[in-house]
């Protein structure tokens, strides 16, 4: 039998190292650039110290934050469009596209209306497309919701998908999250850039968008803000030669999981057979399958939403223990349902190689694909003021152009699946909200100087020209495109940063000697900054 001194063994390899040599398939890390961002924030006053916050949903939030930062967004967005021009453009005769690949689609909104601003303002002749799924909701960005069909994102689709439009060469560039990292078979492909975590097989499947063959195509591109290059060629080096197993997975941890989600006591068998008799009854209604589900639904809801309540009531009276104690019956319901999604995974891989032969296991699959959906819980997050917080300090910097070597390297092994729904319920550490800004500004200080830092033009040179009397007269009585021309700006922004030479002298010289560096100053007060916003602020009689 397969085991750790039996291991399976393909009948068969046509590998990735084979394809590249035979010409069928192209290396995609010959020209692969990654970059370091580094950036520090601050807090505007002291009420976060007070406050402890559950310490990884704050990382995460914070760096979500950072992530959807105008600032962030409009220097990543600088380098893929001149990276693009330079590099990309000019293969293939003139037709080659390049994909940007970015973390979440409300980072795909404000990508796209970034990207569009940045060729637009710089006249540049280069059109983009934007996939992702459903509606997103951001109100930064519009008061409607998007869609990959709005207005804003892929005005010209005129009826026709995503794939088709691109193919055509009226577009070059198409921003994805999630969507066509897999499967998309596009041949012009000579560009990515990664604005997103990748790992393992993802990282191969996503970045082997580019290794299509096509007449002419020698060179591909792969900029990488997020991931560490180590990491992306471990995962491509698992795949180079023959993948092989470093253990076979163990089936039975099917039975231990569903031992686990039975015990927990929040439905049983004849519920179970229930579901499932109204599943496969050809003359069931929607309704019958609603009946069935709702006294499982009904009594695990009203479970979860009693302890949020008692979470409430203990917050209110600052009863620490009771408040733990309702966090904790909450994350038993949360952890029930992560469970019963890693069942549902376990089992839909394992069932195609091996014949469980038990028929209560493929219930229990039916069973936990219709409940998981009707339990809407387990995403809240701990309420987190971000408000005051700045970033300062932001430097995005090249590490070089690199080869990530394939050849003669270290093949890591497959590991088996093991470990899911081994989940417990553990409480979360707490620290405070300044401490961890701190720790982060620690991880990505880097090499940052006072010629990177956001406040000089937030504080000081927006600060100045929010006294002047005339730019807040212009913004209340003209559009923000009108005020954008107005050559008072311009005035009003060469003494304001001759006002600021003696406190910031190394970035005012650099501001009064180039006009390239004032333009990208105004364009910073305009957009991230909102100079615009806070004048006509003033000019309505707002503090």
């Amino acid at each position: 039998p397969a085991g750790a001194d039996n291991l399976p063994a393909p009948f068969h390899v046509y590998s990735m190292r084979q394809a590249i040599e035979e010409g069928f398939i192209l290396d995609v890390l010959q020209n692969y650039t990654p970059y370091k961002l580094a950036f520090k924030l601050a807090h505007d006053g002291k009420e976060l110290d007070d406050k402890e916050v559950e310490r990884n949903e704050a990382l995460k939030g914070i760096m979500r934050w950072v992530r959807l930062h105008p600032y962030n967004i409009s220097q990543k967005v600088q380098v893929v469009v001149e990276h693009f021009r330079e590099n990309v453009a000019p293969l293939l005769n003139g037709k080659a596209k390049a994909m940007v690949v970015v973390g979440s689609r409300i980072e795909a909104v404000r990508w796209r209306l970034a990207i569009d601003a940045y060729i637009k303002a710089q006249d540049y002749k280069i059109g983009t497309l934007v996939a992702f799924s459903g509606e997103v909701n951001d109100s930064q960005s519009g008061s409607e919701p998007f869609s990959e069909t709005s207005k804003t994102m892929n005005p010209n689709l005129k009826g026709q998908g995503i794939r088709e439009v691109f193919n055509t060469e009226d577009y070059q560039i198409l921003l994805v999250a999630n969507k066509f990292q897999t499967g998309f078979d596009q041949p012009l492909l000579c560009g990515m850039y990664v604005d997103k975590r990748l790992a393992g097989i993802t990282a191969v499947q996503t970045l082997s968008r580019l290794n299509r063959a096509h007449q002419g195509k020698d060179t591909t591109y792969v900029v990488d803000f997020v991931n560490d290059p180590e990491e992306i060629l471990t995962a491509f080096l698992t795949y180079y030669e023959t993948a092989e197993l470093a253990n076979v997975t163990d089936p039975h941890l099917v039975y231990d999981l569903r031992m686990k989600l039975d015990a927990a006591g929040f439905y049983d068998e004849f519920e179970v057979n229930r579901v499932v008799e109204v599943e496969f009854n050809p003359k069931s209604k929607q309704s019958d399958l609603a009946g069935a589900l709702e006294p499982v639904v009904a009594r695990i809801l009203h479970r979860y939403k009693a302890a949020q309540e008692k979470l409430k009531a203990a917050n209110a009276k600052e009863d620490s223990k009771a408040a733990e104690d309702a966090k904790n019956e909450m994350n038993v319901l949360i952890l029930f349902k992560h469970d019963m999604g890693a069942f549902q995974r376990m089992y839909a891989f394992l069932s195609q190689i091996f014949d469980y032969g038990n028929t209560a296991i493929e219930k229990r699959f039916i069973f936990y694909k219709r409940l998981i959906p009707l339990l809407e819980f387990g995403r809240e997050r701990e309420g987190l003021d971000l408000s005051k917080v700045m970033l300062t300090h932001h430097n995005l910097k090249a590490e070089g152009k690199r080869t990530l070597a394939l050849v003669d390297g270290e093949y890591p092994k497959l590991t088996p699946m093991e470990g899911a729904g081994t989940g417990q319920v553990q409480e979360k550490e707490k620290a405070y909200l300044a401490e961890i800004i701190a720790k982060v500004n620690d991880l990505f200080d880097g090499e940052l100087s006072d010629d990177d830092q956001l406040i000089y033009v937030n504080n000081v040179i927006k600060g100045k020209l929010l006294e002047s009397k005339t730019l807040v007269q212009q913004a209340a009585n003209n559009t923000k495109q009108q005020f954008a021309n107005s050559p008072d700006l311009s005035n009003e922004l060469m003494n304001a940063i001759m006002d600021a030479l003696a406190a910031h002298s190394t970035m005012s010289k650099q501001a009064l000697e180039s006009e390239k560096v004032r333009s990208g100053l105004r364009d910073i007060l305009l957009g991230p900054a909102q100079l615009y916003e806070a004048l006509r602020e003033r000019s309505e009689g707002h503090p």
